[in-house]
């Protein structure tokens, strides 16, 4: 469409829609009108190519994550169908900003970090690539929280994303699938053998919702299917016309909590139950779902290998293995072998964690009492591994338990997984080198042809197109604007390496997109920041593994550096960091009351405020990271060498042009290798010398803190006083963990350790960002050398490695 039908399409959808012209139109009501013109064009788009794949037979990607972290659709979507100048000239001569019509939509709630987001670029890059997937997940109502800043201190609120309805979702009641909880199995024994029979048990529906996720230029859209869960019976009747209201709804009510919440806190039995339920209910619901599609269009379940293929994003999804078995084997009579094996050809397992006490377990009498057929048959599944592991390790009775999917009392889901599924892949190649050597190493033993890595990857369309469009015009004046369809173009930029008028157009953008973020700041929180200060953010999931910790340590280092000494060499600079702590997270919590601690330290002194500033950015999600990461000038990468999987968020600062500094730990070794170490930062003990310390349980942080006084002062004024708080409350939680945490390792994630390394390399950041000319060439090379994390090439490689999927034509 052109501008002029745009905006005919869009006063029809006013008039007929909503029920008003332009003239009395809300920004909201224009959202809705104009989302519905774009929303038909993708629906057009999507009944077309499902229809395809239906006739064609050809081959569907599951893609089954806990989290799909979507971002808006709005613009994203005018984007990708290439309409978005056409759109915002459009709403100009109807008198309305596409700015603020974008700002009537909500952040869909169904993610939280990295993995969600993850998820959600490979649905985008699955779609340019015309290649059919649906993705599914849970249709969380208030998705993990809305956090609040009082007094320094995180609290969370209901996130009511779903409040005003969601314009981009299709409800699909002609879908609907019971899942069953609790009760008991029967045998049931006949002339051709055994059966199982379930009774007993309490029935949840599973309605479910579809959005279609479009690529660049796609014709094939993704689908993203949301369950919701429901009770078969809404009201209660009886009770309620007894004026027992309550009882009425109880049902109703425990039932729905299902969808409720995102990550619902599990440090007690109820959180657990509710998140065991959560998973084996989108789990189970997609696979009832995959096989009456599949009976519908092809009929006989022993080829569905041939039509589907599925993906398990972490191990929250895991259940859904046992429950394919089951349906096989309960609902359509298959023997063991045959279930088995069409598993195995269907399943592939995504690793994203590899420290051994993230893995995901259950208890295993919870899992039995919630789930007892499931319970039987991966006692089945861990039968036929131990006599695998035997056969390997004959009278190697260790060896079993290690391995073992069952093992005191607990049910270990990424041992299910490895055991199943056909492949299981790493996210960056130091992580898929980590599963084989360390964390399954004996599995690697085991099954070496089922371990591959693929390094993870960044939608070029979300995180430049969109969140950078100045960067992405600059870009497209030089190599066209294909590079965004097929990500091997993006390599074209290299021939404007150490180009001058290139390095000066992104350096004036850059300073624009400053500019934009701190008006975005204040307005959004009433923060007030310098453009003209070196922004260095911080911005990802608070774990301490990630080091939010070091980081503002550092900053503290600094203060203390300027206020003893006003003439130190120092770059005016603005620390923003980002991030949300798991309701039941404490240290995670202490961090960001010491980040604002910190924060009111410095605003407070005018000896040092005008050259230091630290603000906490609230209540992070991808709409607020679209317009940090164009802003950010310094990506701060510092997670404990050999914890961090891979990271994507590092890859959409580089590819912004922000200049990494970072331990050697997953895909910053990547980023390392593409750039070169002229144009990264690097400190830090390697993961090596750390498991070594490890080992030998060498590393006493008290002798660090002993041996550097300006640390050691650091340090100190944690419990000292210094630092100004709510309550009089001050950090000797964090202190405690720091040096002598009791029965525990004190500074587990060597903090202490790599303090001096990172100081002195961010001393050499500083040197760097003050030669103008030096800086701007490495944030230009940054940007140039990404191309190689779109997730378009990460896509690529699965579908090679794993899938072999055929795109549409």
């Amino acid at each position: 469409m052109d501008k002029e039908q745009i905006k005919e399409e869009i006063i029809k959808k006013l008039r007929r829609t909503i029920g008003v012209t332009p003239d009395e139109a809300s920004n909201e009501d224009i959202y809705v009108a104009v989302s519905c013109t774009v929303r038909d064009l993708v629906m057009d788009r999507w009944a077309e190519a499902n229809k395809q794949v239906h006739h064609s037979g050809n081959k569907r990607l599951y893609y089954l994550s806990a989290e799909f972290l979507m971002g808006r659709a709005l613009t994203n979507n005018m984007i990708n169908l290439e309409l978005y100048d056409a759109y915002r000239d459009a709403l100009g001569e109807l008198g309305f900003d596409l700015d603020r019509i974008e700002e009537q939509e909500a952040d869909a709630g169904l993610g939280n970090g990295g993995l969600g987001r993850l998820a959600a670029c490979f649905l985008d890059s699955l779609s340019t690539l015309e290649m059919p997937v649906t993705g599914c997940c849970i249709r969380y109502e208030h998705g993990l929280f809305r956090q609040l800043i009082e007094d320094g201190e995180q609290h969370e609120a209901v996130d009511n994303w779903l409040e005003h309805g969601n314009l981009w979702e299709i409800a699909r009641p002609e879908d609907t699938v019971e899942v069953r909880y609790g009760g008991h199995i029967e045998e049931v024994w006949t002339d051709t053998g055994v059966s199982f029979k379930h009774e007993g048990y309490t029935s949840v529906v599973a309605y479910p919702y579809d959005m279609p996720v479009i690529g660049y230029e796609s014709k094939m859209p993704a689908t993203l299917r949301m369950w919701q869960a429901r009770a078969k019976t809404k009201l209660d009747m009886k009770n309620f016309n007894r004026g027992d209201y309550a009882r009425a709804v109880e049902e109703s009510a425990l039932v729905e909590a299902i969808s409720q919440v995102l990550y619902p806190e599990d440090n007690h039995h109820q959180g657990k139950l509710l998140r065991l339920k959560q998973f084996y209910f989108f789990t189970s619901a997609s696979m009832q779902f995959l096989v009456r599609r599949h009976k519908k269009f092809h009929g006989d379940v022993r080829t569905l290998p041939d039509y589907y293929t599925i993906q398990i994003n972490d191990t929250h999804p895991t259940l859904a293995i046992p429950e394919l078995i089951r349906i096989l084997l309960d609902e359509e009579g298959l023997s063991w072998d045959e279930a088995f094996d069409i598993a195995f050809r269907m399943f592939n397992y995504t690793n994203h964690s590899i420290m051994r006490e993230a893995l995901e377990r259950w208890n295993e009498n919870l899992l039995k009492e919630l789930l007892p057929r499931i319970h039987k048959i991966i006692t089945v599944i861990d039968q036929k591994l131990r006599e695998s592991i035997w056969q390997k390790w004959p009278g190697d009775w260790s060896k079993i338990d290690e391995l073992a999917i069952l093992n005191r009392g607990e049910v270990h889901m990424a041992n299910l997984c490895i055991a199943v599924c056909g492949r299981v892949n790493g996210v960056s190649q130091l992580h898929a080198n980590i599963i084989k050597t360390q964390t399954f190493r004996d599995f690697y033993v085991l099954y070496p042809e089922k371990f591959i890595g693929v390094t993870n990857g960044i939608t070029i369309r979300r995180w430049l197109a969109k969140a950078n469009p100045a960067l992405t015009a600059e870009i497209e004046s030089r190599i066209t604007r294909s590079f965004l369809k097929d990500y091997r173009d993006f390599e074209k930029l290299r021939n404007w390496e150490g180009n001058a008028e290139f390095i000066e157009a992104a350096a004036r953008v850059k300073q624009e997109n400053k500019e934009r973020f701190a008006a975005y700041l204040e307005a959004k929180q009433g923060s007030v920041i310098d453009p003209h200060t070196m922004f260095d953010v911080q911005a990802k999931r608070l774990h301490e593994y990630k080091r939010q910790l070091l980081k503002i340590l550092h900053v503290l280092c600094l203060y203390f550096r300027v206020k003893d000494n006003p003439h130190t060499f120092m770059v005016p600079s603005t620390f923003l960091f980002a991030a949300k702590a798991a309701p039941g997270y404490y240290m995670a919590k202490e961090i960001i009351r010491l980040i604002h601690s910190v924060a009111w330290l410095i605003d407070s002194d005018p000896a040092v405020r005008d050259v230091l500033k630290v603000v906490f950015i609230e209540d992070y999600n991808v709409s607020v990271a679209e317009q940090l990461m164009p802003a950010a000038e310094v990506s701060e990468q510092l997670s404990t060498a050999g914890l961090e999987a891979s990271g994507t968020g590092n890859m959409k600062f580089m590819l912004n042009g922000a200049v990494t500094i970072g331990t050697m730990d997953g895909a910053n070794i990547e980023i390392y290798d593409a750039v070169g170490e002229d144009d990264i930062f690097i400190f830090g003990a390697r993961a090596e010398e750390l498991r070594a310390m490890d080992r030998l349980c060498s590393y006493d942080p008290r002798a660090v803190y002993d041996a550097n006084p300006e640390l050691k002062r650091v340090v100190d004024s944690l419990v000292s006083g210094v630092l100004p708080v709510a309550s009089n409350k001050q950090f000797h939680d964090i202190y405690n963990a720091l040096l002598h945490y009791g029965s525990h390792k004190a500074d587990r994630y060597f903090v202490l350790h790599d303090f001096a390394s990172y100081d002195k390399e961010f001393t050499k950041l500083m040197a760097a960002y003050v030669d103008r000319d030096k800086w701007k060439a490495m944030s230009a090379r940054n940007t140039i050398c990404s191309g190689i994390f779109s997730s378009d090439r990460t896509i690529h490689e699965y579908n090679e490695m794993v899938w072999h999927l055929k795109a549409i034509e």
